[in-house]
């Protein structure tokens, strides 16, 4: 027997060229979301590229797929933890996850997964765009359109480097220590060992992408596309290296992007300290202020305001820089504020961004006191050695000693760390790789302006148009061993100067391979020219802006899925990343393919806890979606995603709103277990005929009773509504249809209805009920699928449709009948429906048992509306609690004693008229009120007694006095409302 680990899916995936000569024999493994070992046979089928072999098949499944009845017993209810995993595993085994077959002049929704890090673990906000995006997906598949959800992970360069190095230094390793070769051995063995953990917990949410076509950022197709993307930007001159100001990390000992610094208000120390002036009186300085004394070391002027009277006099002088003997100039530069600190600006253009402006403006030399490590250098002169933070301290000792301190004072500043690590950044001038952003930014702007591009909500696209409209080149180049390394190669004159590593203005060559490169150097520079290759790597968002088209196959242009399926139909992601990615896609999209890689983008909002905070570790308040799925199931966190999100707004999550939308769940399963009673005595024959209606024809509905039209009218409402929405992107208005529909319609009112049908002794209104009942019911599912896939698909396995279609995964919309509205039926049941809402309120009003059946006599002035009232009799006794044997129906003409009648006003031209000696006994009901009279009359009592104690109107806290009062009125107002019912009462005893 062959023996295998299944990888990525709880299916085998696995390479026909390796599993040909196996086919006929046994494959055993685990499947990554069970605990025990599968044995299948490895059929042809099996060992196709992106074939799969069935794990699970349930019973219904099973019998279903065989075109026969279903003989299901449903539960009490459904059990996600028992049966998700099982019904997950059938839809990937089954292939539906995969796009149909292509036909002529067809549409395929296609949509890129954005690849989660390598190193994740499911959260909240993974949870969200699963959500999202898989709604997206069974909802277009349902729409019979071809879907490919295209899934994959990031190599995310920074934070797998940072998990392997902690392994090393837990074994006392360094990646130095063990060499580049060695160590990124170890980083692709770490990731074989736990880069799977996202993609199972995905899976656990039901996402339905195409796990066949999964992709990684550092697989072989992939890198060749990065390689391509590089050489083609730097022969377009897109792409140059250069000395410029970066965001340094000291502990990663690379360069960060801007996008990756996040800014934080954080308590720390203004220094005020004199710099004294060169040439003239003894003792005569500048005083200024500064929060980074170490960086004096650095400075090559000093700037005022050149309106400042203050100052005005000094610019073109000279003062020296304390602790050296070095001179610098006063400068005169419009930046400075002269109302901060002491109004003089020390100018340090090595190590802050905005003094690197000023210097540029200024021609300053730049002087970098600062090694990789943190660690000041030899500039920094007698500190060189001495990490920057221990730096300031002695740096500002120093100034002690020196008689230059002046003060310190608390200060609050906005402090730059990295978002890996969360250590504060440093800005330093370094060789880097940069993309020259202008001329890739124009283009973007114009899609949107040409309506190629769109984005939801539309308010992000002036975020989007200021941010193209400021670009700055964006430093791609990342001082790491996990990536995809440069494809360039310097050129040095011997193995001495490339021991020395690459100089400024290193001469180098791009290529694809390093092969070409030889080549290329020897052409251009002779045989004797010495190659390295550049040793850093793409930042990661470089390879993840390539993602909806490199997944698909580019730069093969022959490509089977890059012609069919690109460009891609939407990105659905956070806001948070609107620069970070989804920017960078538009911009390379169309530099590298000529087209937009999707016509719309989607930006949903951060989730954040029940009071509206960010999720945190530090705060408790992190809500783990994998727990809250065993605990509630996939489906309910899915609908309180759904149901809580508007395009681009924050989502607070409360693990209440997850019981509620369980609590919807268990709705529809127990729904769908009334129907699935109602349907399973009958024969086969009506099995099958009930597997075949269809009430979406207008006219094949004319024969049926008030409910019945007015259900399935309501069901072509909720459809055409829901399929608006979702069209619109408006998940959170779909999910409130559906959720309208399935409690307030149909469970609240046919299903009660449709009992006075099934029990009946009319067996052909019965019949025509359970065909209504098992339509309706079925399309709601289809409705309800792309939010609460896992329960649906176990209800639909139940029900007669299934014959035909085995999973409703990939079913069909309900379709709706169009412009042939029903509205005399909707107008005859909201009357219906208001008729007895007036009952049941006036019931709770006077207190009527609710076992109570009480006569009525229902008036309507329009003959067609009487009509279909008195047809609905039954159900109108049922769901008022009215008796049956005494409910009238009449127009209004003819004698009507008010004075023994409740008569409630429905609507214009239609009343309800209830005996009083039908509601309750008079004398108890008296007795009742008389009690309550004394109750309140004590109770009005004690408060006039207390607002007239002596002092306390005056001595009482306002606020008491003034609920006093409230308290007063609010009695005298129930006292005067039972008084008026005891006197209504007595006139008609008497």
């Amino acid at each position: 027997m062959l023996a295998a680990q299944a990888s990525t899916s709880p299916l085998l995936h696995l390479r026909s060229i390796c599993l040909r000569p196996f086919v006929g024999r046994h494959v055993e493994f685990r499947p990554l979301l069970s605990s025990r070992p599968v044995s299948v046979p490895l059929t042809r089928h099996c060992a196709g590229l992106r074939s799969t072999a069935a794990l699970h098949t349930s019973d219904a499944q099973a019998t279903r797929a065989q075109g026969k009845r279903s003989k299901v017993e449903l539960p009490k209810s459904f059990d996600p933890v028992a049966s998700e995993e099982k019904i997950y595993s059938w839809w990937e085994s089954s292939g539906h996850f995969e796009p149909a077959a292509p036909t002529p002049g067809e549409a395929p929704f296609t949509m890129a997964m954005p690849p989660p890090n390598v190193t994740g673990k499911l959260h909240m906000g993974h949870a969200m765009f699963v959500t999202l995006q898989d709604v997206l997906a069974r909802y277009n598949r349902l729409r019979g359109r071809p879907v490919l959800w295209l899934p994959g992970t990031d190599h995310a360069g920074i934070a797998t480097q940072m998990a392997v190095e902690k392994q090393l230094a837990a074994e006392g390793l360094t990646r130095e220590g063990l060499g580049r070769a060695e160590f990124e051995r170890r980083v692709w063995a770490w990731k074989a060992a736990c880069g799977g953990d996202i993609t199972r917990q995905l899976r656990r949410l039901g996402a339905s992408c195409d796990w066949g076509r999964e992709r990684f950022t550092l697989d072989e197709g992939l890198s060749e596309a990065v390689v391509e993307a590089f050489a083609r930007l730097h022969e377009r001159g897109l792409v140059y290296r250069g000395a410029y100001m970066v965001n340094w990390s000291p502990g990663l000992r690379t360069a960060v992007s801007d996008l990756e610094v996040e800014y934080a208000e954080e308590a720390g120390t203004l220094y005020y300290f004199k710099y004294p002036l060169a040439g003239g009186a003894e003792g005569e300085y500048l005083p200024i202020a500064t929060t980074r004394p170490e960086t004096i070391l650095g400075d090559t002027a000093v700037a005022v305001h050149p309106k400042d009277e203050r100052y005005r006099h000094l610019i073109g002088r000279q003062a020296q820089v304390p602790l050296t003997d070095r001179r610098i100039p006063i400068i005169a530069d419009e930046y400075v504020d002269p109302e901060f600190g002491t109004g003089a600006l020390k100018i340090t253009p090595g190590h802050d961004v905005n003094d690197y402006e000023i210097g540029k403006r200024h021609k300053l030399a730049i002087i970098n006191i600062m090694d990789d490590d943190g660690r000041l250098n030899a500039a920094a002169g007698a500190f060189a050695g001495v990490d920057r933070f221990e730096a300031r301290t002695q740096v500002w000792q120093g100034l002690e000693a020196a008689g230059l301190a002046l003060r310190t004072e608390a200060h609050t500043s906005r402090v730059p760390r990295a978002q890996r690590g969360g250590e504060i950044v440093e800005p330093l001038v370094r060789e880097q790789w940069f993309v020259k952003m202008e001329g890739l930014a124009g283009p973007a702007l114009k899609a949107l302006d040409e309506g190629k591009l769109s984005i939801v909500p539309e308010r992000f696209e002036r975020v989007y148009r200021h941010w193209l409209s400021n670009i700055k080149d964006w430093c791609i180049s990342r001082q790491l061993w996990w990536g995809h390394r440069l494809p360039v190669w310097y050129v040095y004159e011997s193995e001495e100067a490339a021991a020395e590593g690459p100089l400024p203005g290193q001469r180098y060559v791009v290529a694809r391979c390093p092969d070409v490169a030889a080549l290329l150097a020897e052409e251009e520079y002779g045989k004797s020219a010495v190659l390295r290759q550049e040793g850093d790597v793409l930042d990661t968002w470089f390879s993840s802006g390539l993602w909806p088209f490199s997944t698909l196959g580019w730069p093969h242009r022959d490509a089977a899925d890059l012609k069919r399926f690109y460009p891609t139909s939407v990105l659905e992601t956070g806001h948070d990343i609107l620069f970070f990615w989804v920017a960078r896609m538009v911009m390379m999209g169309l530099e590298l393919t000529g087209k937009v890689p999707f016509h719309t983008i989607y930006l949903h909002g951060l989730v954040r806890d029940e009071v509206g905070r960010k999720m945190s570790k530090s705060l408790g308040n992190v809500v783990d979606p994998v727990e809250t799925c065993e605990k509630y199931g996939a489906d309910a966190l899915r609908f309180t995603l759904c149901t809580g999100t508007a395009p681009g707004q924050d989502v607070n999550l409360s693990l209440d709103r997850v019981n509620h939308a369980r609590n919807f769940t268990n709705k529809l399963w127990n729904a769908g277990k009334f129907v699935l009673h109602n349907i399973s005595q009958v024969s086969d024959k009506e099995w099958a005929a009930l597997a075949e209606v269809n009430f979406a024809d207008p006219t094949s509905r004319a024969e049926l009773g008030l409910a019945e039209r007015w259900v399935l009218l309501a069901l072509d409402d909720t459809a055409a509504a829901m399929t608006a929405a979702l069209e619109r992107y408006d998940f959170g208005e779909a999910g409130r249809l559906l959720y309208e529909f399935v409690w307030s319609e149909f469970a609240d009112w046919y299903v009660e209805i449709a009992k006075t049908r099934l029990y009946s002794s009319d067996a052909s209104l019965a019949a025509k009920t359970r065909e209504v009942l098992v339509y309706a019911y079925t399309s709601l599912l289809s409705l309800a699928h792309p939010f609460t896939p896992f329960i649906t698909e176990e209800l639909w396995s139940a029900f007669p449709p299934a014959i035909h279609s085995p999973a409703l995964i990939v079913g069909r919309w309900p379709e709706t009948s169009g412009s042939d509205r029903d509205d005399l039926a909707a107008a005859h049941f909201a009357a219906l429906q208001a008729a007895v809402r007036a009952v049941r309120n006036s019931r709770a009003e006077y207190g009527v048992e609710p076992g109570r059946r009480i006569p009525a006599t229902v008036r309507a002035g329009d003959p067609a509306l009487r009509a279909a009232l008195q047809q609905e009799s039954a159900a109108i006794a049922l769901l008022a609690r009215l008796d049956p044997g005494q409910l009238e129906f009449r127009d209004f003409e003819g004698p009507r004693n008010s004075s023994d009648h409740v008569q409630l006003v429905v609507s214009d031209g239609l009343e309800v008229d209830l005996p009083m000696a039908g509601l309750f006994d008079v004398d108890k009901e008296l007795a009742r009120l008389r009690k309550q009279q004394e109750r309140l009359e004590k109770k009005r009592a004690a408060l006039e007694a207390r607002l007239a104690r002596p002092g306390f109107a005056d001595k009482a806290p306002t606020a008491v006095v003034a609920e006093v009062r409230g308290a007063l009125a609010e009695a005298g107002q129930q006292l005067a409302a039972v008084q008026a019912k005891i006197q209504a009462l007595e006139s008609q005893r008497g």
